[in-house]
């Protein structure tokens, strides 16, 4: 087994940051015991000789403007859960580790991703896409390479006898015990883990738990470990907080595409397509307005949505500003998988459906729709228009024309040809739009092939279509 480890030890902070990087000095700051200690802090924090740990209060008096905010659990444990959406997209065995990790088994998904390498260049590409930095590291036990990125040792390792090499230089304070065994540890001399497994097992059992020699083992791979992996939501709704009001729709895009990763990752893990999303955008006092987007047909292709987005938001009015943003899939339908062309070969399919629905956005629905037939003999009522483009039919004749005239036109033309003929329609009496209607393809003066019939009830000719 080969599992991938994600430390994000800057959750804490990145849930307010991610959305727009905050230049003056930010620190995240939380009540333990009967004290308020630094969680978290930026650089432009950093630089002013904040660390976390320090108290609130010195913090501030290190730096004047500090901006303090409290700690939110909640939020980073959705951003914990949208992380594991997001992983679905490489594998469906993610499992969490609160409250800033995350560990999933891709030995199953390696040939999928074209190997190791490739598969790490596009979760960095991910994490920087949602906004969010992470240790990343490999190891055939989850929790050697959960220890190894808690240290920042971004490595991948596949070997046990290399792992347990690079795992025994780790100090103690990196497990998952409590501080007083680590105290314990450092009184007989062992600092690292290295230290520690060089001590008589059943000595160090009796003296300091059970629970260290099994979280050693679990380390090294030689003992099971259990995992509950990750359950993916039945829909998809994420919401993101702006950092400042936002009063024009075409800003939101930058916010929106952190959360669009998410996204994919959701479809990827229900094996499915999104046909219609929805931006939900919330104002203050006022309802919110929700930005609709249609797809023809179920898409998992980011790119496809993120250009279409930018359409939609380029012509959409905010009536207020925007302080936090919801991005919603209401219908999730099955996506058929298919095969790669070798040669990448572009998909003229999928740039006409992007045509239509980029002139969708820009002219209105009602005016880019497909054409289904209709029950009746009327040339004029035989068809309607169609706003579902993949239901659209249209029953070619080779002796009517494609298109016809908005309304028929009086013929004034008396040296029509006629060519082939006559077909008989008498319809329409059930609405009071009867008509009796003789027609004839036929040629005019100048060559061109028309559409005619003869009014049986007044004779008089018309022209209702022109053939291409």
């Amino acid at each position: 087994m080969l599992w991938l480890a994600f430390h994000f030890r800057a959750l804490p902070i990145e849930v307010f940051t991610r959305v727009a990087a905050v230049s003056e000095p930010l620190a995240v700051a939380e009540k333990q015991g009967g004290r308020t200690c630094i969680v978290a802090c930026n650089d432009a924090a950093g630089e002013c000789g904040i660390r976390v740990g320090m108290a609130a209060s010195a913090a501030q008096a290190l730096a004047d403007g500090l901006i303090v905010r409290k700690r939110d659990p909640l939020a980073e444990q959705e951003s914990l859960n949208g992380l594991a959406v997001w992983a679905g997209r490489f594998t469906p065995s993610v499992s969490l580790a609160p409250p800033d990790g995350l560990l999933l088994e891709i030995s199953t998904c390696l040939s999928l991703h074209r190997g190791l390498a490739n598969l790490l260049k596009q979760a960095r590409s991910g994490l920087v896409e949602m906004g969010y930095a992470a240790s990343l590291a490999c190891a055939p036990s989850s929790h050697g390479a959960w220890l190894l990125a808690k240290a920042g040792i971004e490595k991948a390792i596949r070997d046990t006898a290399r792992l347990e090499a690079v795992l025994a230089k780790l100090p103690l304070a990196l497990l998952d015990q409590p501080p007083a065994v680590v105290e314990g540890l450092a009184k007989v001399g062992a600092r690292t883990l290295g230290d520690c497994l060089r001590l008589p097992r059943a000595g160090t059992a009796r003296r300091f738990g059970q629970a260290l020699i099994g979280e050693l083992d679990r380390a090294l791979g030689s003992a099971p470990e259990a995992h509950a992996f990750f359950a993916p939501p039945a829909s998809f709704e994420r919401t993101l907080e702006l950092p400042a009001p936002v009063h024009s729709a075409e800003a939101l895009l930058f916010a929106t595409r952190r959360l669009l990763p998410e996204l994919e990752g959701f479809l990827s893990l229900r094996q499915a397509g999104v046909q219609e999303l929805e931006l939900v955008c919330c104002h203050e006092r006022r309802d919110p307005t929700v930005v609709k987007l249609g797809f023809i047909k179920p898409v998992r292709d980011m790119g496809h949505v993120q250009l279409l987005l930018r359409e939609t938001l380029g012509r959409a009015r905010l009536p207020a500003p925007v302080f936090n943003i919801a991005l919603r899939a209401p219908v999730v339908l099955p996506l058929a998988e298919s095969n790669s062309d070798l040669f990448q070969a572009r998909n003229s399919e999928a740039e006409g459906d992007l045509l239509l629905e980029r002139l969708r956005i820009r002219l209105g629905q009602d005016a880019v729709h497909g054409i289904e037939s209709a029950a009746d003999y009327r040339p004029e009522c035989a068809w309607r228009p169609c706003q579902d483009l993949k239901q659209a039919t249209a029953a070619g004749n080779p002796h009517r024309p494609l298109w016809l005239l908005p309304r028929p036109l009086p013929c004034h033309d008396g040296r029509l040809k006629l060519k082939s003929g006559p077909e008989r329609i008498e319809s329409g009496w059930w609405d009071g739009g009867d008509v009796v209607r003789d027609y004839y393809v036929a040629h005019d003066s100048n060559g061109a092939q028309l559409w005619v019939y003869c009014d049986r009830a007044s004779g008089e000719w018309y022209v209702h279509g022109v053939f291409a």
